[in-house]
């Protein structure tokens, strides 16, 4: 394995809570990067994710080149689609939707990238994808064509999460999806945590300090600020 998911890892086990930063290709501001940057660097991140449901051809490559030159933190893929891959990247997470039954997610998407993720160093790490039912259909679901799993069925949830690790993925990440109306409860985040040994990320919908201190507090390990970030860059100040 490589040092990106030893880090996460060592994380974990030390008691650390990571933070992520989604930057949607498709949505960034070129003409205000400066700032972007700038606000990133104060933000206390240790990640940045890139990537979103839909991003048009070689922006998600132009956007990482960028980023590598401008900005020193591991950079990890989070793809909508095979197409989002770029050898640019450090790391990827290889996302199987577990909570949906549409196969194009489950296996047919990871299939189309082997061809190009054999052609790069991307440290690949296998993740459970869980999309929680968060009041609105997200853009996930959309794209996906599946339904979240029920926010009140915490059994279904916790055992989709620990079905993810019995089929050896070294993530799990709840999802309440981009323009969600309330983030992934405090008691689904505990209860997954509680019967999980690998590390857990929890994003979607997450718009306050107090909602992310409330994830980290229920047992996420890593959390992912996207949309909140992007409506408002003093979002950490």
């Amino acid at each position: 394995m490589k040092a990106i998911y030893q880090d996460i890892l060592k994380a974990k086990s030390d008691g650390k809570k990571l933070l992520a930063i989604l930057l949607d290709p498709d949505k960034i501001n070129w003409n205000k990067w400066n700032v972007l940057l700038s606000k990133i660097k104060n933000s206390g991140a240790t990640h940045i994710f890139v990537g979103g449901s839909i991003v048009a051809e070689n922006l998600t490559e132009k956007l990482v080149e960028k980023l590598k030159s401008d900005i020193h933190l591991p950079l990890i893929l989070f793809p909508g689609d095979f197409t989002q891959i770029t050898s640019k990247a450090d790391a990827i997470l290889f996302l199987s939707l577990l909570s949906g039954r549409n196969p194009e997610y489950l296996i047919g998407q990871h299939i189309k990238a082997v061809s190009v993720l054999k052609k790069t160093d991307l440290e690949i790490i296998p993740t459970s994808y869980l999309l929680i039912e968060s009041g609105r259909q997200t853009t996930v679901a959309r794209v996906s064509q599946t339904l979240p799993i029920d926010k009140n069925n915490i059994d279904l949830i916790v055992d989709t999460a620990q079905a993810g690790e019995f089929l050896g993925h070294k993530l799990t990440y709840l999802e309440a999806g981009s323009g969600a109306e309330t983030p992934v409860s405090k008691n689904i985040i505990k209860n997954v945590s509680q019967n999980l040994t690998i590390p857990l990320i929890v994003g979607g919908g997450i718009r306050t300090k107090k909602q992310m201190n409330a994830a980290y507090n229920s047992g996420a390990d890593l959390v992912v600020i996207g949309t909140a970030f992007e409506e408002n860059f003093d979002f950490f100040e």
